[in-house]
């Protein structure tokens, strides 16, 4: 079973500049990131009470002031966002049929590209931390000597005790090819301690034919803690000890599929800091997503972000 130092959770990435479908030819702007997904939501856990760290660049626009405002009055640590005079936040759409979504990205001159330029600031950004969340995007944002520093400083925070959870979050278009893809993510297993993966990402890079032989050849690479997203599917999870599905409930209103991933990163991150075991942290990561789904947008509006679950799910273990 993974320990923590402490219950600092620092997460690194991107933040955008989201424009979501508030009705018929109206959006609404808000801000969005797969890893800031997680770190917001993991803040408003109020019932966790966890010190939240965003670590990224943004520009020194009015956009990018806002964003900062918003994090600092949404009671997130912002001491390691940096500000670069000549970049800006990136920006997506969100358009939507149904409850299925795609995304129009403009990203080239965002900041948050430069955010391992320096090794001395990002060591220090992530010191302290109890758990350290990146993800593929993080990656594949970098240029591949940026991103090897980043995973230089995610091997020295391990040696201090910090440990670091992975979602993989694969896009292909942001990786020049297949390959130097495949080479980012297992050079990122060698430091990751807990892997949150969504099994159709695993299968379109690996060709992974089950969540479980995901799960599999995440063990042979060394991670420790497994836990494979599947859609409305079974999670299936590895705990160091034992394989086993835990189903998910059906979730009625369905909204807006956007950021659901990352909500569940966020209730089961939050609940193992918390001091609970994969299987309760596996509710409580369904019951976010779960949240997350039934509202426009990548994040659960304010104020409703749900408490930790409270019982364990009813599994299949093999």
């Amino acid at each position: 079973m993974i320990h923590f130092r402490s219950n600092l959770t620092v997460a690194v990435g991107e933040a955008m500049i989201e424009m979501a479908e508030a009705g018929p030819a109206t959006y609404r702007r808000g801000f969005a990131g797969d890893t800031f997904n997680t770190a917001w939501h993991m803040a408003q856990i109020l019932d966790a009470a966890l010190p939240v760290r965003f670590v990224t660049k943004v520009g020194t626009d009015s956009l990018s002031s806002d964003f900062i405002n918003l994090l600092d009055a949404d009671g997130l640590d912002i001491s390691h966002i940096g500000r670069v005079a000549d970049r800006t936040m990136g920006l997506y759409m969100i358009e939507l049929d149904g409850a299925e979504r795609s995304f129009h990205y403009w990203r080239d001159t965002s900041a948050a590209r430069l955010l391992a330029e320096d090794e001395g600031w990002l060591t220090e950004a992530l010191h302290g931390a109890g758990l350290i969340h990146v993800s593929g995007i993080t990656l594949a944002i970098l240029r591949p000597d940026a991103r090897a520093r980043l995973i230089s400083a995610l091997a020295t925070a391990r040696t201090t005790g910090a440990r670091v959870s992975f979602d993989p979050n694969v896009r292909p278009r942001l990786w020049p090819s297949q390959e130097e893809n495949r080479d980012a993510m297992q050079a990122m297993l060698n430091v990751t301690d807990i892997a949150v993966p969504s099994f159709d990402d695993e299968a379109a890079l690996w060709g992974d034919a089950s969540p479980a032989e995901t799960t599999a050849r995440l063990r042979d690479a060394g991670v420790a803690e497994i836990v494979v997203k599947n859609g409305a599917a079974p999670v299936t999870f590895w705990d160091g000890a034992q394989v086993g599905e835990v189903p998910c409930a059906p979730v009625s209103d369905v909204r807006d599929t956007s950021g659901a991933g990352d909500a569940f990163n966020a209730g089961y991150l939050a609940a193992r800091l918390a001091g609970h075991d994969p299987l309760l942290a596996i509710a409580s990561g369904q019951k976010m997503s779960a949240t997350a789904l039934q509202h426009f947008g990548a994040r659960i509006p304010a104020g409703q972000v749900p408490a930790l679950a409270g019982s364990k799910p009813q599994l299949d273990v093999r």
